[in-house]
């Protein structure tokens, strides 16, 4: 039996650095192995897989189990970052097995390739009417401000149902979740408690209608709050960190060489998301049961993360699809509105701001790693959208 190695860095740190530097972090971590034990934010060791094999066998394997109930017993919850258990709170991050399958059965037909498609012209729509207004400020502005935030919560709120003189109310909660300062965090899931309400009483027979006939009929009106909480938050958390590092790319040597040809804009958008996937790491998960991989035998409730960054920039892992979105039976529920919308700002950017290009040298921009599990974003992101 074999030991995890260990890394001389902190990859939960929190940090500052140019978007041209290289990512010391998920290369040394990769480095150092398969399997590496590193000291968690919240005390004791945390395992991290870095080897895609390895990494696909982890996400489908139910002895690893999502719910906070098995994780250290010594955790605080907040410093972890943990949602309420399972049993408190039904979630699909936190269920596993036959409840998460029920529960994914619920969402999963909102979110299909060809739901997304029947909403295309509308999502396009929300980021054309969003970039003119910036446009018509004129001189240079900084989308990662307000655009990279209110378009992704425009498209959701829009989707579930929430009237939109609401989007600023959900901007400020959105913001208040990553701060360290528990009232703010508390005053904002209050305010994604009263727009869940709102859109499943608005009667515009939005997807938080849908979403509550196609629940189980277990699950009661403060859950069903919980899961449009957690719908709206991720996929405004996600794709507001993706969005400014794909619009960097697009824009360092202009819109119009990412749009080439037809197929460009999706292979680009694929490729961002693989080099920047949005969360570095995933959710934890928590061995129920002593397991052992990569030859090392971890007791029972282990927490694991797997370096979705790290495996993703492997030059070694084989071809195939990235691990940006999951694998298994958590794989994203919302991973194709998510490269919907990413798509449907480049191609505006493409038809109607051609000569859209960033108003400073790409080396110049800067990203804010969070620390913890969360990913980063870029500090600024400075455009002159006529050129």
């Amino acid at each position: 039996m074999s030991t995890a190695s260990r890394v001389g860095l902190d990859p939960f740190a929190t940090t500052v650095r140019g978007l041209a530097e290289p990512d010391q972090v998920h290369t040394a971590l990769r480095a150092a192995g398969p399997l590496v034990r590193v000291d968690a934010p919240a005390g004791g060791p945390v395992w991290i897989v870095t080897e895609d094999a390895l990494a696909r066998q982890v996400l489908t394997d139910l002895r690893f189990a999502k719910d906070p109930a098995h994780a250290p017993s010594g955790w605080d919850a907040r410093t972890a970052g943990l949602e309420p258990r399972a049993a408190e709170q039904p979630s699909l991050t936190t269920f596993d097995g036959p409840a998460h399958v029920e529960l994914r059965r619920a969402h999963a037909p909102l979110f299909t390739a060809r739901r997304v498609r029947e909403n295309a012209d509308r999502i396009t729509d929300i980021a054309r009417e969003l970039l003119t207004g910036l446009a018509a400020t004129g001189g240079t502005v900084d989308l990662m401000a307000d655009f990279t935030s209110r378009f992704p919560l425009t498209v959701l709120l829009d989707l579930l149902g929430v009237p939109l003189d609401r989007i600023d109310e959900a901007i400020v909660a959105c913001r208040s979740m990553v701060t360290e300062d528990a009232d703010e965090r508390g005053a904002a899931v209050a305010v994604f408690t009263d727009l869940a309400a709102a859109a499943l009483h608005s009667g515009r027979g939005g997807m938080a209608e849908e979403l509550r006939d196609r629940v189980p009929d277990h699950i009661t009106e403060s859950q069903l709050h919980y899961l449009l909480f957690a719908l709206i938050f991720a996929g405004q958390l996600t794709t507001d960190s993706a969005l400014g590092f794909l619009l960097a790319h697009a824009l360092a040597g202009g819109i119009d060489e990412v749009t080439a040809h037809g197929t460009r804009t999706d292979e680009f958008v694929q490729e961002t998301l693989r080099r920047y996937p949005p969360a570095p790491f995933t959710l934890w998960r928590f061995t129920t049961t002593e397991v052992e991989i990569a030859g090392v035998r971890l007791p029972a409730r282990s927490p694991v993360l797997i370096d979705i960054k790290g495996v993703n920039n492997d030059p070694r892992r084989p071809q195939g699809q990235d691990l940006t979105f999951g694998a298994g039976a958590h794989y994203c529920v919302g991973a194709q509105l998510a490269q919907w919308e990413l798509r449907a700002v480049v191609e505006v950017l493409r038809t109607d701001f051609p000569r859209a290009r960033l108003a400073v040298p790409f080396a110049e921009l800067r990203q804010f790693v969070f620390g913890d599990i969360q990913g980063g974003k870029l500090m600024e992101l400075p455009v002159a959208l006529h050129g």
